[in-house]
């Protein structure tokens, strides 16, 4: 598969009154055309920030300290304001994670679509204008959408907001669709049919998405890899069946023995002990070694490198190391063969 997007070595920090805050450090991967690329980690590990510096969507406290980000091969790090504006839409759209917060609530819903349509085709007709806003609600699986195309968002349950909100973004079939925690304002049987729908449009289309969550459990149901984050970098990625039946990293037990469906009946559900670094002043080993279980004395000295498990299969930890004591992990199989 070809690459539509590669980041290497990115790094983005805000400035603060305390200090510098690392939120993304030194990440690097590809997203390939077709496919679905989830990215999960707690609260705060970075995953909305490393979207929205690709598309240049962070406020003025924060900058690319270093690495590139290219696009179809055309470095876009350096990219001003304006050069943006043209590629965004195009290239890449974003469904945020509360509709009502990308949605005016006074605004009939097919022309906010219509709106997003004609940025991009400023010369559309009305009727063809019409046509499109129709058949990206249908896309979207939003039944009766012509009638539905004049209510406003209020008269919308959440998941039809969702939708809308989709519609929006694929207003100007983008290649890469950015969805950021898409369903966590939703209940458990929506977020499934919104995931679903995820798919189906990727599908339709041939849109590339990166799919950002917190719960591992959500993106089983879609991704085709999964990358995985902590502390503002990637500590583990690989295919969805690697990291599900294969996982190599401790912090990805944790979040793995954090899904229900790992919990023993009358136990409580395992939590990961403790509290992330403060990236104003990360620490100088593995940021994971102080929640660690299985920390080595060298976990607080210095920072694992990536260690290839497989050709699709990364893994920063030094349990991984030749030297590195066997480790039983508490699902999967043996951490060293």
């Amino acid at each position: 598969m070809s690459e539509l997007l590669e980041v290497k070595n990115l790094s983005v920090s805000f400035r603060t009154p305390e200090g510098e805050l690392q939120a993304v450090r030194d990440v690097s991967f590809c997203l390939h055309a077709g496919e679905v690329l989830a990215i999960v980690g707690e609260s705060g590990s970075g995953k909305s920030v490393l979207c929205k510096s690709i598309m240049k969507l962070l406020n003025k406290d924060a900058y690319v300290k270093g690495g590139t980000i290219k696009v179809n091969g055309a470095d876009i790090t350096g990219y001003t304001e304006r050069q943006m504006q043209r590629i965004r839409g195009k290239i890449f759209s974003m469904v945020f994670q509360d509709p009502m917060t990308s949605l005016n609530p006074t605004i009939p819903i097919g022309k906010q679509i219509a709106e997003a349509v004609r940025v991009h085709n400023p010369k559309m007709r009305a009727d063809d204008l019409q046509r499109r806003v129709i058949e990206l609600m249908e896309l979207v699986g939003i039944d009766q959408a012509e009638q539905r195309s004049k209510l406003c968002p209020y008269h919308f349950s959440g998941g039809m907001r969702q939708r809308s909100v989709m519609a929006i973004a694929l207003a100007s079939n983008p290649q890469i669709l950015f969805a950021d925690e898409p369903t966590t304002a939703l209940d458990v049987t929506i977020q499934a049919q919104i995931l679903d729908l995820l798919r189906e449009v990727q599908e339709k289309l041939g849109t590339a998405t990166i799919l950002v969550s917190h719960d591992l459990g959500v993106v089983a149901r879609v991704a085709d890899r999964v990358a995985v984050m902590y502390a503002g970098k990637i500590v583990e990625i690989g295919t969805a069946e690697e990291i599900f039946y294969d996982p190599r990293h401790p912090y990805t037990w944790g979040l793995m023995r954090s899904l229900p469906a790992y919990a023993q009946q009358g136990q409580q559900l395992y939590t990961i002990p403790g509290m992330p670094p403060v990236l104003i002043d990360p620490p100088a080993g593995d940021a994971f070694a102080c929640r660690n279980e299985y920390a080595l004395a060298i976990d607080y000295e210095q920072m694992p490198p990536m260690f290839q498990i497989s050709d699709t299969h990364f893994a920063a930890t030094w349990l991984m190391d030749g030297r590195a004591p066997k480790i039983i992990p508490p699902i999967g199989g043996m951490c060293h063969v």
